[in-house]
């Protein structure tokens, strides 16, 4: 029988160079990274009559970091999987510093990707599976023990390279998996929702782990994730997914002050929908009439009101607590203003009211993002 050698699961660049100069290439780069421009432009992708991806357009700088968010059946690693070749387009244009790359084979694209699933080979040390993707181009066995180790270094784990897969913590694997990634010092790396299984203290430490290194070797990083919190600490900009096309792009500042449509304003954070009219650039809300954020058209729209831009006053929208949530930091007051409203507020806890208590509430007027109805 003949043994079948394993797949680099990174999908990066895996095979050896056609000129059997893979392993003097691998030398003589740097061990920082330069990132690579990447561009999607009107990228469409159907299977079987359905239409996953609509017209795509993204830009991500050199060195940027890009999450793409959205819920479940998005596009969103579609997406990312075209830009990795591990899905044809149908139609559209994918370039890499300006080389289209629509039919270039994943192992020639330079791209590391990290995925959800670790795919550890569980035959293999750390440190071997992190000198795989040296292996598959030809890199000299010392230079591959050299770089895997300090690669290793990089994520923390340089006292575990003789260790299995099995002997690690989630966390730990996952941080072999990015090592392993990095090592082949790719220009554009691709995260799959990378620390959706593991727990939510680790997830925070991985996440920041994750932004540091790509600050650090400048590496162009697309984020897949539908975890709102996670997109908008780790990324430039996010760009917000809904039913196969962009919704919205810009800084987490952006999306979460300014939201463009009604989607975004629900889908990003948590936010109280009040109606309202827009009347020569100013909200008119129950109570309370305000600048609005932008430059809303007039006419009737949704006003959203971020729970820690709401507060207790003296005057404004009359109302009945009806709960409290005590959050740490923070309590969190459900006060109905109507049979059919209920405005939610964020506030300290020496703020503290009573379940059953009168109270009013106002809004901050700098924060009162509008959105078209429908």
């Amino acid at each position: 029988m003949t043994a079948t050698a394993p797949v680099d699961p990174t999908t990066a660049s895996s095979a050896p160079s056609p000129t059997g100069r893979g392993s003097a290439a691998a030398g003589a780069r740097t061990t920082s990274t330069a990132g690579a421009a990447v561009a999607l432009r009107g990228v469409v992708k159907e299977y079987a009559g359905h239409v996953a991806l609509r017209g795509v357009d993204l830009d991500l700088a050199p060195g940027e970091l890009v999450a793409l968010l959205g819920p479940s059946g998005c596009g969103k690693t579609t997406a990312l999987r075209t830009l990795a070749g591990l899905e044809t387009v149908t139609e559209g244009r994918i370039t890499v510093d300006g080389r289209d790359v629509v039919d270039v084979p994943t192992h020639r694209r330079d791209v590391g990707m990290v995925f959800q699933a670790y795919s550890l080979f569980p035959h293999l040390t750390v440190q071997q599976n992190v000198e795989f993707g040296l292996r598959t181009r030809r890199v000299a066995r010392a230079e591959r023990a050299t770089r895997a180790a300090e690669m290793l270094d990089l994520v923390g784990l340089g006292e575990l390279g003789g260790q299995f897969s099995h002997q690690l913590s989630g966390g730990q694997q996952q941080r072999v998996a990015l090592a392993r990634a990095l090592v082949t010092r790719p220009r554009v790396l691709l995260l799959d929702e990378p620390l959706s299984a593991l727990d939510a203290q680790v997830r925070v430490q991985l996440r920041e782990e994750i932004r540091r290194l790509q600050r650090e070797l400048a590496i162009t990083t697309l984020f897949v994730t539908h975890d709102q919190e996670e997109a908008l600490a780790v990324a430039d900009r996010v760009a917000v997914m809904r039913a196969g096309a962009i919704e919205q792009i810009g800084t987490p500042e952006q999306l979460y002050s300014a939201p463009a449509t009604r989607f975004v304003a629900e889908f990003v954070g948590s936010s109280n929908r009040l109606r309202a009219e827009v009347v020569d650039g100013r909200v008119r809300l129950p109570g309370q009439e305000v600048a609005a954020v932008g430059s809303p058209d007039d006419g009737e729209a949704w006003a959203y009101v971020r729970p820690e831009d709401v507060t207790f006053a003296d005057r404004g929208v009359a109302g009945v607590v009806e709960s409290v949530s005590f959050l740490g930091a923070v309590c969190r007051t459900k006060v109905r203003t109507s049979p059919d409203d209920v405005v939610v507020l964020d506030h300290r806890a020496h703020e503290r009211r009573e379940v059953g208590e009168s109270v009013h509430v106002a809004f901050t007027p700098r924060a009162v993002a509008v959105v078209p109805f429908g």
